[in-house]
């Protein structure tokens, strides 16, 4: 390699230096000057600064100097060790190819560059919520800067980054904000302890310091091993909040977080706050006297719901449960308009793909799967629909869409996506015969829509791309692309519209204060959906946003009508 030996420069010779140069203004002339002394600065020092590296690639050579060999960082046991290529070094080939693989499977791994982990943040900037750091939380001993150490997550010191997330959430979640303001005073949660197992953002945090704010008493962790934004984490742990989550836990550190949150000295729960049914199921199976005690349970997914009432048929649900999920406000905003922005804002970070003229199949057309189907349409997709229920199918083809099985169009598939909420909707009988460079994702709460397990076997190649994005390599050279291992792409890959979880998040909130204050008797050991006054509420709380104005009945209208002025405006049997 070439020396490089810097030349001392002032100020008169950089003037000499720049006078053949011609400028098209004295400040051209002047950052062309400032801009000779810094790379003069900066080359004593052996420094480059970015800009200078660009313009003038010579100053990159450094003096010659032995090459050190390929470093290993020490990782822990169940961990892969990535050698840490030095520039300029070649390295072994047996050693490149065996970098990276994984003992269950065969798994390559290209090491990241700044540029990747730069571009694709998967919701946090920052660049901290990568899933391969080399210690696991639970190794780490952590306190807050007050001394609370009762708490678990990927680094405390990004409290501060993940403290402006959440002041960006809450500038765009007017309706839980308001009822923060309105109900604070009255302090209806006070004495209620909360488990919460939801995905932890920003968005879930405004949420978290709402029922605090209200009075109760909460201790959290994550429902997705995936969609914890590491950030807001540590900025609610700092702020005194017990949050047991980080991106990219295994299986077993899901659910030690989740018993961590039920399990505390001078701690009894008595409320649950749930999506998709683990804290519920954790603390029925594991602590069945403990589940007894519990007031009252606040379920917000399909898989979640499903769940509760499979448990009241067989008359194990022994406590009241909300089913926010079948709630208007959260049905048809954060299900329909959530997903119809968030599925492309995901697609797009995770893979760059154009969605012009590319064949889609959308399983399922609820209310995720309208979005879904609905945002990709308008973007010049070709969308085929799989449905099992005659009326959603029906629903699809007067929307313009057709509906087929998926075994008639599985082979010309460009992209396809799981909505229905069910088990094994695509299973490897199906990605046998999908094209090289198909694109899948769920978008279903449940996992298990895409039979992932199915791909680890021995004969099939897994490929890291990036975070979240792996290729699925057949035997023949054929590879798919899977999508944050079938897990929720829109919170896995992206985010999700503060507003609209607004909308969630402030009916929970209600369905919480509902059940933690009934009178005995009111709610019986069953599912409920949330009272339609609620609902109306929720969105009255919204509607100043957009400096909407309702229009009021008369006393003749409201009696024509059968109505209270104030509402409920629609019976329980509507459809909206």
């Amino acid at each position: 390699m070439a020396n490089y030996t810097p030349v001392a420069q002032n100020e008169s010779s950089v003037d000499t230096l720049l006078a053949d140069e011609t400028f098209a203004t004295d400040r051209d002339k002047s950052d062309a000057k400032s801009h000779h002394l810094e790379k003069d600065r900066l080359s004593k020092h052996h420094l480059v600064s970015p800009l200078v590296a660009a313009k003038h690639p010579s100053i990159m050579r450094q003096p010659s100097s032995p090459v050190p060999p390929a470093t290993v960082i020490p990782l822990q046991s169940n961990q892969q060790h990535i050698p840490v290529a030095v520039p300029g070094q070649q390295q072994q080939g047996s050693d490149v190819k065996n970098a990276g693989k994984k003992n269950s499977r065969r798994y390559r791994s290209r090491s990241l560059s700044a540029s990747s982990t730069d571009s694709y943040s998967s919701a946090s900037y920052t660049g901290s919520s990568s899933d391969e750091e080399e210690m696991s939380p639970r190794e780490k001993e952590q306190q807050t800067s007050k001394g609370m150490a009762d708490f678990c997550v990927r680094n405390i010191n990004q409290a501060a980054y993940g403290r402006k997330e959440i002041d960006i959430a809450e500038q765009e979640m007017p309706g839980i904000m308001a009822l923060r303001k309105r109900a604070s005073e009255d302090r209806p949660l006070k004495g209620a302890k909360i488990v919460g197992c939801t995905h932890i953002n920003a968005q879930t945090a405004v949420l978290i310091e709402t029922l605090t704010e209200l009075g109760a008493q909460v201790r959290w962790s994550a429902c997705n091993i995936y969609s914890t934004q590491n950030e807001v984490a540590a900025a609610l742990a700092e702020a005194g909040f017990s949050i047991f989550a980080w991106r990219g836990e295994t299986e077993e550190d899901f659910w030690w977080c989740i018993d961590r949150c039920v399990t505390a000295e001078n701690w009894q729960p008595n409320m649950i706050l749930d999506d998709g049914g683990d804290a519920t199921h954790l603390i029925l199976k594991k602590y069945p006297a403990m589940f007894k005690m519990i007031k009252g349970i606040v379920e917000e997914s399909v898989t979640g719901v499903h769940r509760l009432y499979q448990l009241s048929k067989t008359n194990k649900l022994t406590v009241p449960a909300m089913n926010v999920n079948d709630s208007v406000t959260k049905t048809k905003f954060d299900n329909l308009y959530s997903c119809k922005e968030s599925i492309i804002d995901s697609l797009k970070r995770a893979t760059d793909m154009m969605f012009g003229g590319k064949q889609v199949v959308v399983c399922g057309y609820g209310e995720v799967g309208k979005g879904c189907s609905q945002a990709l349409k308008a973007l010049g997709s070709v969308v085929y629909v799989t449905e099992i229920d005659p009326i959603c199918a029906l629903q699809a083809c007067m929307d313009g869409f057709r509906v087929l099985k998926l075994s008639e169009v599985i082979r010309n598939v460009d992209l396809l996506i799981t909505a229905t909420g069910n088990k094994n909707v695509l299973t490897r009988e199906y990605m046998d015969k999908m094209k090289s460079g198909a694109i899948v994702c769920n978008m279903g709460h449940s996992n298990t829509e895409i039979d992932v397990n199915s791909l680890r076997t021995p004969d099939l190649t897994w490929e890291k791309v990036r975070s979240q994005v792996d290729h699925v390599i057949w035997p023949d050279g054929k590879k798919i692309i899977l999508l944050a291992e079938g897990r929720l792409v829109n919170l896995s890959c992206s985010s999700v519209s503060s507003f609209v979880v607004s909308i969630t998040a402030a009916t929970q909130a209600l369905a919480l204060i509902e059940l933690f204050n009934a009178p005995a008797g009111r709610y019986k050991a069953d599912v409920y959906l949330l009272p339609k006054k609620m609902d109306e509420y929720v969105a009255s709380l919204h509607l100043p946003t957009f400096d909407a104005h309702l229009t009021e009945l008369s006393d003749e209208q409201a009696k024509y009508m059968g109505l209270n002025k104030t509402g409920p405006f629609k019976p329980n049997y509507y459809r909206y």
